[in-house]
């Protein structure tokens, strides 16, 4: 992700001197208000890390993160209850979404009521469920992948085909390669899963295979796949009737909502504005960038004297996970037009439940909030931030600093989970000078190559190697019966 612009807005907003000096610091590849990472750093972080690719993706990631826990870090050791967050905008998405089901179950009309007889003539008319169980091998991909890294996580990918069409174990594969931490100790076993259950990508390939049949390499918003069916059968209608009705339900609400948002629409429907396209796809590409005032209130869709803002997005963008802005990127201009469309819709019922006077309580706002103080406390202290090693008159920074490397080599050695902070992350960041040296990532690549480099013997030594092994070998050979 390329930060630099961002950074030079930010320096130039806080008048900060650290930041002119950023730009001619050679050892920098981060900053965090008062606290830097350097390449010295990043090298110490990742030169024994072998399986990670030196790779621009790799060191922006680590800095990324390290950014976050160094916010988190100087935020719990300030102020454990911290009251410098608005926990209400990291709630406003759930609080939301109850106001929608509110309005559906006080405002809208859906008749849900089903009689056992009709629903099984409905899935009768239906085809009948069908459940599939498979297994799959997936390599993910870095955020925004160039050409070049998408070509070779497949050519990885088709090599493990090979070998497994070859004769190899998918099992076994799966379990060494695979990047889906759900199902790779299992050998890749998915379980029985239903349709509409997976992403459409995936789910359109396992219904093409037969039993033991290999797919070809899959591509879903989660990465490459391969998906290898193991078994298909037909659900009995007894089996099914619990969730088949749910389904039927769901359905009928669905066509309710329909039909009453295009009554709030009137004869106003949504309509994208001009850019409104590219404006999106810049936003997934980069959500933490600085909007001025009028930048963040652009339309991007307009209907009947209201709109949904560039701002309103950028929010969505901070509190979803990556793989729906790396969606958002690669969809068709069809696709992002009809999402869209969709947040217009959300906000309409939105404002309609607020009309109907179904917006949450203050005490309602205060226990989500509570919920999420909780689990901010909690992710720090799973990341060891939370229990700083000072010493008697020792600089506080010094302790974050300890605390947020040991973090990290927790994270990279497998001892600790990663903690995605999400729209916590880009809370903490407001008002800190951020920046990220594409400088710096560069000499830290550079430098971790040739730490590697310089552990591996040379062709001629390997060659030597291999000639004075054969030598000593010689005699027990010859001696052999």
């Amino acid at each position: 992700m390329k930060r630099h612009s961002v950074a030079l807005v930010v320096c130039a907003l806080v008048g900060s001197s650290a930041c002119s000096d950023d730009a001619t610091d050679p050892n920098l590849v981060a900053r965090a208000g008062p606290y830097r990472l350097t390449v010295d750093d990043v090298v110490e972080l990742l030169q024994d890390e072998e399986s990670l690719p030196t790779q621009v993706s790799v060191v922006e990631s680590l800095a990324e993160l390290w950014v976050d826990y160094t916010l988190l870090a100087a935020a719990v050791a300030e102020d454990t209850t911290f009251r410098g967050l608005d926990f209400r905008a990291l709630v406003r998405q759930q609080l939301e979404r109850e106001m929608i089901f509110q309005l559906r179950d006080s405002v809208i009309q859906v008749d849900t009521f089903i009689t056992p007889e009709e629903l099984r003539d409905l899935y009768a008319v239906r085809s009948p469920d069908v459940e599939m169980r498979a297994r799959h091998i997936m390599l993910t991909l870095p955020f925004e992948p160039t050409q070049v890294q998408r070509d070779s996580v497949r050519t990885v990918l088709q090599s493990l085909r090979d070998r497994i069409v070859g004769g190899a174990s998918f099992e076994n594969l799966a379990r060494q390669f695979s990047q889906d931490p759900g199902s790779a100790q299992a050998g890749g076993d998915l379980g029985f899963f239903s349709r509409g259950e997976l992403v459409q990508p995936f789910e359109d390939a396992v219904l093409a295979l037969e039993p033991g049949q290999l797919s070809p390499i899959v591509e879903t918003p989660m990465g490459f796949h391969l998906i290898r069916l193991e078994e298909r059968r037909v659900q009995d209608f007894q089996d099914v009737a619990a969730s088949f009705r749910a389904r039927v339900q769901a359905e009928r609400a669905a066509t309710a909502e329909s039909t009453f948002v295009a009554g709030l629409e009137g004869s106003s429907p949504p309509r994208i504005t001009e850019g409104a396209l590219a404006a999106t796809r810049q936003l997934a590409r980069d959500p933490a960038v600085r909007l001025s005032g009028r930048a963040a209130g652009r339309a991007l869709v307009e209907w009947g004297g209201s709109s949904y803002e560039a701002g309103e997005l950028q929010a969505l963008l901070q509190f979803e996970q990556p793989a729906m802005r790396e969606q958002i990127i690669a969809s068709t201009d069809e696709e992002l037009e009809a999402f869209l469309r969709n947040l217009a819709r959300r906000k309409m019922l939105v404002a309609e439940a607020r009309r109907s006077g179904l917006e949450a309580d203050r005490a309602r706002v205060d226990s989500l909030a509570g919920v999420v103080r909780v689990q901010l406390l909690g992710a720090a202290r799973q990341l060891g931030l939370t229990r700083l090693d000072q010493a008697p008159g020792e600089d506080r920074r010094l302790a974050v600093r300890r605390a947020v490397r040991q973090a990290l080599s927790d994270n990279l050695a497998g001892a600790t989970r990663i903690v995605p902070l999400g729209l916590i992350g880009f809370q903490l960041r407001e008002g800190v000078p951020v920046t990220v040296s594409d400088a710096g990532v560069g000499r830290s690549i550079l430098r971790i190559a040739q730490v590697r480099a310089a552990r591996r013997p040379s062709p001629v030594e390997q060659s030597r190697d291999s000639t004075a092994a054969g030598a000593s070998a010689q005699p027990a050979d010859t001696a052999r019966p």
